[in-house]
């Protein structure tokens, strides 16, 4: 019982994490765009690239956000997590953001975590779809 409340816990947390990122950002998406764009701009990766990205990067974070959050096809969100996270950590090592890196890898370590205690996901709305 305890496990299942741990687990509980920690899919907040991380879903929480994802979310907020997301729903700050949604807001002031061309804002959140230029940024971005001004951060790579000394980096090998094309500009539209770094647009594209910028721009899809909220709405993943939010919608991975809000399925980890309430547990609604918990494996999918968790995934659609990690592969964000994957990007972020690629970009974060092409302009040498090293400063952010440990916060990544954080977020990485907790999505793994959970994927692989997945059946403790008792406290989620895929277990009341599955019933």
């Amino acid at each position: 019982m305890d496990k299942n409340w741990a687990y509980l816990i920690s899919r907040l947390a991380i879903g929480l994490s994802f979310f907020g990122h997301g729903l700050v950002r949604l807001p002031k998406l061309a804002g959140f765009s230029n940024w971005m764009v001004g951060q790579f701009s000394k980096s090998f990766l094309p500009e539209a690239l770094v647009i594209s990205f910028s721009y899809v990067l909220p709405f993943a974070e939010f919608i991975a956000g809000l399925l980890i959050i309430m547990g609604l096809f918990t494996r999918q969100g968790l995934l659609l997590a990690g592969f964000v996270s994957l990007a972020l950590i690629f970009g974060t090592t092409m302009i040498e953001n090293w400063e952010a890196l440990p916060s990544q890898l954080i977020h990485v370590a907790f999505l793994s975590v959970l994927l692989a205690y997945l059946p403790y996901n008792s406290y989620a709305v895929d277990k009341i779809i599955k019933k």
